[in-house]
């Protein structure tokens, strides 16, 4: 009996399906033709050339960045559906993996398209039948950057980028990371944050972060987990937005350090709703974050 289900499985196995970052891309060509669609629907003007542009970056990332940017594109439905009276939804989390594939990137391709299609069915949009395209010798930085054009077309659909407050909100799931992997570790935590500095611009919390990321980098070293160069998402003037794109790149890169040290079932809590936040109480959370990751100095068990 234990050899037909072990033979069972491994059919099951050699009959799954294996999906390249040619065809991840392909549907993200697909969600961006949806929201350029709903922006010529809204007569809401955009300049494919100038947004891609601005949002392309060029470095070495992985699946799981590509998988964090998708998860951004859900936050920023939640906004288009609060703007047309529409219920919030919980954006999709995953267990945390040490590789993640493309197949999981696909996978939050499909979750947009279809809360894009309902969107479009509640406002009764009839949309153009759009043909998948075929691709070659796509990456993930391809997918990453394709996603961060299609982040930026919400940000024309929604009429702005996202606040401090939802920067704040992606800021203390990290600090909700942070704690699993302490408390998980078994290293005390005596940190307490730092006085608040009600100067703080975007640029100050942008720092920090980048910061805590290269704290993350030298953890990923000692486990092996292959790292990513960061460099590229330093600004000179940043805005909200570019914050929250790198508390996205922590978040993605506190995973594998996660499943490493076995918190295979601890999914990082979605956000919270927060009000009225600035960039100095981001700051001051990110600071205190940096804090606690620096505690850790093994990433074995004491």
């Amino acid at each position: 009996m234990k050899i037909l289900i072990f033979i069972s499985l491994f059919v099951l196995t050699l009959n799954a399906k294996t999906i390249t970052p040619n065809e991840v891309y392909a549907q993200t060509v697909l969600i961006a033709q949806h929201i350029e669609s709903l922006l010529k629907h809204y007569e809401i003007p955009y300049n494919t050339k100038k947004l891609k542009k601005e949002t392309a970056i060029f470095t070495k990332l992985k699946p799981r960045n590509a998988w964090q940017n998708a998860y951004e594109i859900l936050v920023k439905i939640n906004v288009l559906r609060g703007e047309y009276g529409l219920p919030r939804i919980e954006p999709i989390g995953m267990e945390p993996v040490e590789h993640l594939n493309p197949d999981m990137v696909y996978e939050m391709t499909q979750r947009i398209l279809v809360e894009i299609k309902i969107f479009e069915v509640r406002q009764n949009i009839v949309v153009p039948h759009f043909k998948v395209k075929k691709f070659k010798y796509k990456t993930p930085l391809d997918v990453y950057n394709n996603f961060s054009y299609i982040s930026a077309l919400f940000d024309k659909l929604n009429g702005s980028e996202l606040s401090p407050s939802y920067v704040f909100a992606s800021t203390m799931r990290i600090y909700n990371d942070i704690t699993l992997i302490l408390h998980h570790l078994k290293i005390r935590d005596n940190t307490v944050p730092s006085k608040k500095l009600k100067s703080a611009t975007p640029n100050d919390s942008l720092n920090v972060a980048l910061q805590v990321l290269n704290k993350i980098k030298k953890l990923q070293s000692m486990a092996g987990i292959q790292t990513i160069d960061s460099s590229v998402f330093k600004k000179k003037n940043a805005k909200p937005s570019d914050v929250y794109t790198v508390t996205g790149l922590i978040l993605a890169e506190l995973q594998p350090i996660k499943a490493y040290i076995g918190l295979i079932h601890s999914v990082t809590p979605p956000p919270l709703r927060f009000e009225n936040k600035i960039p100095a109480d981001i700051e001051q959370l990110m600071g205190w974050n940096l804090k606690r990751i620096s505690l850790i100095r093994s990433l074995n068990k004491r």
